[in-house]
């Protein structure tokens, strides 16, 4: 299940109560305050995780309560701090305040995380106020209580590059061929019901992410279709791959429809219909793709390839178009001094992720991998040089040990 939106309220631990005692011995005539102090209550943190790629544990959770920390007792015994909840979360996730509606923090990088509701401090144990002035003190405090927060977790995937267009204009075809994402793929609309990520592998040291979302029409804005929710998904993507379809199954005209998209897209946001574009047309095996592919570079004043997704025509030099203006825009970045997203694990943690990998089992490897119900132990041939193994029950009479002389000759 893939869930990009959730609304949810934490409520923080609550700090343990500080305690008043003093103390009773027999030898020790004047003991004393010896009350301990509470402990701490648990804090709700978020930390973006690479791996995370949905919300999905938040579904069915709308409240999240941390542990409270212990009450302080006698004998400056300290009550225990309350281990904080860590929940991981998706890289490009958004924290926000549901009452006011401000940004808490966006967890853009992966390692970021946000203390969204603090736990509240332990209570002081009377031992805290003594002095020599207050030899034997009656207070102490209570333990605060933690934070409670509402807040709305959106999921904005960390794409370098986002696809769009019509419904049928090949976007999730595209995205299985030239990435190993394997999305639903169907001859009717709308057949993609949630984004979907691919990271695309150009050569051994470009790739970059390609984010696939459900197709746009006219009316999105108002909510026709999908409307445009799924939109946020590639507002971070530094480069749009429009899709033309030559010869839409509805027989409407491709210029146009690349206009109408266009169109929802500045309704949505004037910086996405601004970002650098990438215009191809689908399907070019088809016999009217050439002329509108003519015909629309003339009616936008700019290039326009050509692919296809089933013959593999143009995907090559696509890709490789794409990695080219993605790595401009990283260099950007990086001149600037924004810190680039890495797209893959280092290799330090490749190598320690495959450290830890589980040890295949002992049927997996060895001779026993190669049996199956055909190929039986008897059918392998012994090797060459070894004694024939004698089955069991043969050997009747003879169970002397290794290097013990016969019964009869021993007699």
């Amino acid at each position: 299940m893939f869930v990009d939106r959730v609304r949810i309220e934490l409520y923080a631990g609550k700090g343990g109560d500080g305690c008043m005692s003093f103390r009773r011995e027999k030898y020790v005539p004047k003991g004393g305050p010896d009350g301990g102090d509470g402990g701490s209550g648990a804090s709700i943190i978020l930390v973006a995780e690479h791996g995370v790629n949905s919300l999905a544990m938040f579904g069915n959770r709308k409240l999240i309560r941390a542990a409270n920390g212990q009450p302080g007792q006698g004998s400056l015994r300290h009550g225990k701090n309350a281990r904080d909840e860590r929940f991981k979360v998706p890289p490009g996730t958004t924290i926000r305040d549901a009452e006011r509606g401000f940004v808490l923090k966006d967890l853009v990088h992966p390692g970021d995380e946000c203390v969204v509701a603090r736990g509240g401090k332990g209570g002081h144990g009377n031992a805290r106020y003594k002095s020599s002035t207050n030899q034997a003190p009656r207070e102490r405090t209570l333990g605060e209580p933690g934070e409670s927060r509402t807040v709305v977790l959106e999921l904005r995937s960390i794409a370098d590059v986002g696809l769009v267009g019509m419904p049928n204009a090949g976007k999730s075809t595209l995205l299985s061929r030239i990435s190993s994402a394997r999305p639903e793929i169907a001859d009717y609309p709308f057949t993609t019901k949630f984004p979907n990520l691919g990271i695309v592998d150009v050569d051994a040291g470009g790739s970059f992410v390609l984010a696939d979302i459900p197709g746009l029409i006219e009316g999105a804005s108002g909510g026709v279709g999908l409307g445009y929710e799924f939109l946020r998904h590639i507002e971070r993507a530094g480069l749009l791959v429009h899709l033309v379809e030559p010869q839409p199954t509805d027989e409407s005209d491709p210029i146009d429809n690349y206009r109408k998209i266009r169109s929802e897209l500045a309704e949505y946001d004037v910086t996405l219909a601004d970002r650098e574009e990438l215009v191809v047309v689908t399907k070019c095996e088809l016999p009217l793709a050439d002329n509108v592919r003519e015909r629309l570079a003339e009616a936008i004043g700019k290039p326009v390839a050509s692919v296809s997704a089933v013959t593999g025509q143009g995907l090559e030099g696509l890709t490789r178009d794409i990695m080219r203006r993605v790595e401009t825009r990283r260099q950007t970045l990086r001149d600037s001094g924004q810190q680039v997203l890495e797209t893959r694990p280092s290799d330090d943690r490749f190598e320690a992720r495959k450290r830890t990998r589980r040890k295949p089992p002992p049927h997996r490897v060895g001779l026993t991998s190669q049996l199956s119900n055909e190929r039986q132990a008897k059918d392998f041939a012994e090797p060459a040089g070894e004694p024939t193994r004698e089955p069991a029950g043969e050997r009747v009479g003879d169970d002397r040990q290794e290097g013990e002389t016969p019964r009869e000759e021993r007699s």
